[in-house]
């Protein structure tokens, strides 16, 4: 670490910059939001700088640099470098002040980093100067998975800290307190923008001393590639004490869980129930009732084909607060990454999703006839084991053999597997392409697009 990463606390303080045009104007911008007093040391100032900066800054000529260095935090140097420069970066090592100049990291004391402002909360994001354009990029994502309003919330705590200092003597019970405060309900709440609310809860677990109330967290963790995540998904498996998760969900994801997090594996297969829907209720409702940040963890959305409304009635009726936190459906992603429109204005004006699993095994009770109507697409989820009877009563209802199919197993993942033909053929094509489920069957003539263009590319490789 060639450089050492620390805040100038700004408030009184006194900035200098020398320059009047763009790259100095930049620089006003990040100070501007600061309280800092800024002196514009200038003898040309490109137009409307003074007026955009009106009452936030002194303009200065460069005789009157040095009365300004003198009282100066730092001094940014922002103009080309030419001999005015560098008399400017001599004013300013004879003063001692830190020093950057803007392009110019080996003429640097410090460099500006890439910076995400949240209130009370600043991420700096440095390269030592030598890669700018990937500081912005890594602030970037980093701004995404940063809750807009977790400012508010270190404003909140900053404001509490000493009523919690003296209501909680023991350092490492007061540590606990501010883990439990600063990322449960209470932080829920004031990401909502409940500012008040969540200082009543915080305000009201101090004065109980009781530890805060659990909680689960019902989120849909997507079809498996990690990048297509949600980012309260993200925040609430690295915020969690406890992990409940499917089978369904992929290792990338896993390894996203918080480390010291317990991870309990709870999925099912078609015909290994080894954890009973009962039992996985009653174990997120315990966990919860422990006093645990707990989240359910489930593949694709927890709302279609997922079981999560059962859970959400179980742990509600239990007295336990629970949330649910969409993620992207298995159809949605899987669709999409295999190029595939599940409705298309030419083909397919209507989408419906269908289980091929029953309940109580044996054939699902579906509307044989509505899914075989035309100008529609047809999503069934774990339908590969009853693929062949599918089939059969899509075509006996007035579907066409010819109708296109596609199957995708493990969409999304580097383990994905793809094949595509007609209606009447589904269940040799699984069979063919080793695919045991769970997979999606899509059914519909956009289930066409993607082989035609696959054959189309092969034709014009070969040609």
């Amino acid at each position: 670490m060639r450089q050492f990463p620390a805040f100038f606390n700004l408030d009184n303080a006194s900035v200098v910059v020398f320059g009047g045009g763009e790259e100095a104007r930049r620089k006003v911008r990040l100070l501007a939001a600061t309280p800092a007093r800024i002196t514009v040391i200038v003898s040309k100032i490109d137009a409307g700088f003074a007026e955009e900066f009106a009452g936030r800054i002194t303009i200065a000529p460069p005789e009157h640099a040095g009365p300004a260095l003198d009282v100066a935090r730092f001094a940014i140097v922002a103009n080309r470098l030419d001999a005015n420069a560098e008399k400017a970066i001599t004013m300013a090592r004879q003063y001692g002040v830190p020093l950057n100049v803007v392009d110019h990291p080996e003429l640097c004391d410090f460099t500006v980093p890439s910076i995400i402002d949240r209130g009370d909360v600043v991420a700096a994001i440095g390269t030592n100067g030598s890669a700018p354009v990937l500081a912005k990029s890594i602030r970037e994502k980093l701004e995404a998975l940063l809750p807009k309003r977790i400012g508010d919330l270190a404003a909140l705590a900053s404001r509490l800290r000493p009523d919690v200092k003296a209501a909680i003597t023991d350092s490492k019970a007061r540590r606990r307190f501010w883990e439990t405060a600063l990322t449960g309900p209470t932080a829920d709440l004031a990401y909502a923008g409940d500012l008040e609310g969540a200082e009543a809860a915080m305000r009201a677990q101090l004065q109980s001393g009781a530890a805060a109330e659990g909680i689960v967290h019902i989120v849909g963790a997507g079809p498996g590639d990690p990048e297509l995540m949600t980012l309260k998904a993200l925040r609430l498996i690295q915020e969690a004490d406890i992990v409940y998760y499917d089978r369904l969900v992929s290792d990338e994801i896993l390894s996203l869980i918080r480390r010291d997090a317990d991870r309990v594996p709870v999925g099912k297969s078609k015909g290994d129930h080894s954890v009973p829907q009962e039992t996985i209720h009653e174990l997120l409702i315990a966990s919860a009732q422990e006093g645990k940040r707990v989240v359910r963890l489930k593949g694709g959305d927890p709302f279609i084909f997922g079981r999560g409304g059962e859970e959400l009635e179980a742990v509600r009726a239990a007295g336990v607060a629970a949330t649910v936190v969409p993620g992207i459906s298995s159809a949605l992603g899987c669709a999409a990454a295999a190029g595939l429109p599940l409705t298309h204005r030419d083909h397919a004006q209507s989408l419906t999703f269908v289980t091929g699993h029953a309940k109580a095994g044996g054939v699902p009770d579906l509307d044989w006839v509505s899914l075989a109507r035309p100008a529609q697409t047809v999503v069934v989820f774990m339908g590969v084991g009853m693929s062949a009877t599918i089939a059969e009563k899509i075509i006996a209802a007035g579907r066409a053999p010819s109708t296109p199919v596609a199957v995708i197993e493990n969409g999304t993942r580097d383990n994905e597997i793809r094949v595509f033909g007609t209606l009447a053929e589904l269940p040799h094509l699984i069979q063919r392409a080793g695919i045991k489920g769970p997979a999606l069957l899509v059914i519909g003539e956009v289930a066409g697009l993607p082989a035609e263009a696959i054959a189309q590319a092969f034709k014009e490789h070969v040609a």
